[in-house]
């Protein structure tokens, strides 16, 4: 079907007092029936916190690092993005049916609006958490090229609404609060995107721990190597070049536009920068999180 840019960018809806792309809103009534296998793996994140980086990281795992394997499809295809639901495209549902086990799936989603089978289960989640300034110059980038998102506006009233919790998936600093919250009650592998840059290889030794998993040194050092920012922003089974240009216009930004720690300071003024520090210090009161804005 053909889509034009105004079919898509419409107001967020709420449900259960999570602003939502309208789309996803739609895709969670069928979601709530979702039955989970034990043997799923989860992969978690607010959105721009390094979920591709680690969704491919896992697919390269349960393929033994076989490069041609992981080419099989494009990763939102290897790994199903399970709230997803954009015209002319398969939803995340759609895209499970032909997974076989075990599924690595994707979601951003706070707990409240999780389906509940997932918990369940106890279904293994690796959930990555990235810095809230890194992430709030990322997210007003992909705004403007995902064209499922209402139009972002200035960067400036972005960043009003980011604070607020007034951006898809709601308040980042509930999200990645709640999520650590449930780490001690669930199997959660807690990542922060800080140190995966800093040293990928130490990070992806700690997923194969979590996973169970083994690999030899030279299978792991080519993991790393195949999943750098580099390698993952030219192939096309990673960077979402595959989408439709009504849906992602790379034209506007790439998905994958830097990649690196530290960003925000290019964006965010002194003032911005000053107000926010005091607003994150009043969310993040009493938080043992700690993230790292630079390496």
């Amino acid at each position: 079907m053909e889509l034009l840019q105004g079919d898509l960018r419409q107001p967020l809806e709420y449900v259960k007092d999570v602003p939502l792309i309208k789309y996803f809103a739609e895709a969670l009534g069928p979601l709530q029936d979702f039955q989970a296998w034990p043997d799923d793996l989860l992969v978690s994140t607010y959105p721009k916190s390094g979920t591709t980086w680690v969704s491919e990281i896992l697919d390269m795992i349960y393929q033994g690092g076989d490069p041609d394997k992981c080419s099989r499809d494009p990763i939102f295809i290897r790994v199903p993005f399970l709230e997803f639901k954009a015209p002319g495209v398969p939803s995340g549902l759609e895209s499970l049916k032909d997974i076989p086990a075990p599924r690595i799936l994707k979601t951003h989603l706070p707990l409240a609006l999780l389906p509940q089978s997932l918990l369940d289960q106890k279904v293994k989640v690796i959930y990555v958490a990235r810095n809230a300034k890194d992430v709030a110059v990322s997210y007003y980038h992909f705004y403007h090229m995902a064209k499922v998102h209402p139009d972002p506006g200035t960067w400036d009233s972005f960043l009003e609404k980011f604070m607020a919790g007034e951006v898809s998936y709601g308040s980042w600093y509930h999200h990645v609060q709640e999520w650590w919250e449930l780490s001690h009650t669930h199997p959660v592998l807690y990542l922060f995107y800080e140190d995966m840059m800093e040293d990928p290889k130490r990070e992806v030794k700690k997923i194969l721990e979590f996973l169970g998993h083994s690999l030899p040194e030279e299978t792991v050092d080519h993991i790393v190597q195949r999943t750098s920012f580099k390698e993952m922003k030219k192939n096309p089974m990673t960077n979402y070049s595959t989408l439709p240009l009504e849906i992602m216009d790379h034209g506007i930004s790439a998905f994958m536009r830097k990649g690196t720690t530290g960003d925000w300071k290019n964006t965010f003024t002194v003032a911005q920068n000053e107000r926010f520090d005091i607003h994150y210090a009043e969310k993040m009161a009493g938080s043992p999180l700690n993230f790292r804005s630079h390496l």
